[in-house]
């Protein structure tokens, strides 16, 4: 009991707070208003779950993650479970990403993406004083590389995209040289120009189209980028009332409840709701960055940091694609887009940045200087 009432006390009751004007914005949003609510129903489920798995998360003493075999086990067995999608995976809008447990779906890469952050949190804590080193850069891709491949073929180009976001954002911050990032892009660039001939589907190079030329064809590939940029900005300043979305309520506007639920929620609350929401996932990277300044040791720092990166690239990507900013990916917006996998994964990596935080305000950095320092 004691236990728990400090874990209690110790949470960042800030952080966790924000994400709950961001799940009602989501509900109210999804809502039919009538006697049969599919999503609105089952997202309620799907978020009382999550908050009770984030609570057990910030209970857990995660310092068995800096052990190698580990972490290097969670790695392996989610690269299985993406694996395991070839053979007997659930078809789902023409991507195979997802696992079914009867009336349960769950999607691996959004808890791959957690893992991700895990693996590469203990490669860069033990290498930090190093990095300039390009074979660490090397070796920490080939760590997200691997998933990524196995995404990108699903096809699932969003969460790619972010596993992407993840290795980029954490090889930055741990100190990662401006020739060896020049390079990367270089590779990058390399790879899109074989990923566009040989691996990117005819409607996913339709996409990317429709982002440079939106209105080329309205009533073909464009026309989702083109029906989300109408709901924007047909919001104008305060909206036009909870339940009055045309765009959405009328169906123009495809998928509101997951991809485009910023553009469904902007068109009912206008530039005011818009700014709120800002407000809010703005608050959200200040109180992970500020927890990920005192962590016990740089595993714990990276992790927090990898957890901030992961949020914000759905945020950003999400937000990008539904204003013309960004090709459609069909990325959801944290804690707002309908669906139980994706909730899940954040709640249990922000239960998880808790339980860090927990026992680091115990320790000092000083004391564990040495533990980055020499072999593995």
């Amino acid at each position: 009991m004691n236990r728990f009432k400090k874990s209690f006390f110790n949470l960042d009751w800030t952080l966790f707070l924000s994400t709950l004007p961001l799940i009602v914005f989501g509900l109210i949003t999804m809502s039919s208003f009538t006697a049969k609510q599919y999503y609105f129903d089952r997202q309620l489920v799907w978020v009382a779950v999550s908050i009770v798995v984030f609570f057990l998360c910030s209970l857990i003493d995660w310092r068995f993650l800096r052990r190698s075999e580990v972490i290097v086990s969670l790695y392996t067995f989610v690269i299985a479970l993406l694996l395991l999608l070839f053979v007997v995976g659930k078809v789902s809008k023409g991507a195979q990403s997802w696992l079914s447990f009867g009336s349960i779906a769950l999607q691996p890469a959004d808890f791959v993406k957690i893992v991700l952050i895990g693996m590469l949190a203990k490669y860069f804590s033990r290498r930090h004083v190093e990095i300039a080193n390009i074979r660490h850069i090397i070796i920490s891709g080939i760590y997200a590389f691997i998933p990524f491949v196995l995404i990108l073929v699903q096809p699932d180009f969003g969460s790619a995209l972010i596993i992407f976001a993840i290795w980029l954002g954490m090889a930055m911050v741990s100190g990662i040289s401006k020739k060896h990032l020049l390079t990367i892009f270089a590779i990058g660039a390399i790879a899109f120009s074989v990923g566009w001939v040989f691996v990117l589907h005819p409607y996913q190079k339709a996409r990317v189209t429709a982002f440079i030329h939106p209105l080329a064809d309205i009533r073909g590939a464009g026309y989702n980028a083109f029906q989300s940029m109408v709901a924007v900005g047909s919001g104008q300043v305060f909206g036009k009332g909870v339940g009055y979305g045309t765009q959405s309520r009328l169906n123009f506007l495809p998928e509101y409840q997951t991809d485009f639920i910023f553009s469904a929620f902007a068109e009912e609350w206008g530039l005011v709701g818009v700014a709120f929401v800002f407000l809010l996932f703005g608050l959200m990277a200040w109180r992970l960055i500020s927890i990920a300044m005192l962590g016990a040791t740089n595993f714990e720092t990276l992790f927090t940091v990898g957890v901030a990166i992961y949020l914000m690239a759905h945020f950003v990507i999400h937000v990008g694609m539904n204003i013309g900013l960004m090709p459609i990916t069909g990325l959801p917006l944290p804690f707002m887009s309908y669906g139980g996998s994706h909730l899940l994964a954040e709640f249990i990596a922000l239960g998880m940045v808790m339980g860090m935080r927990k026992y680091s305000l115990a320790y000092h950095r000083g004391d564990v200087a040495n533990e980055f320092i020499g072999p593995q």
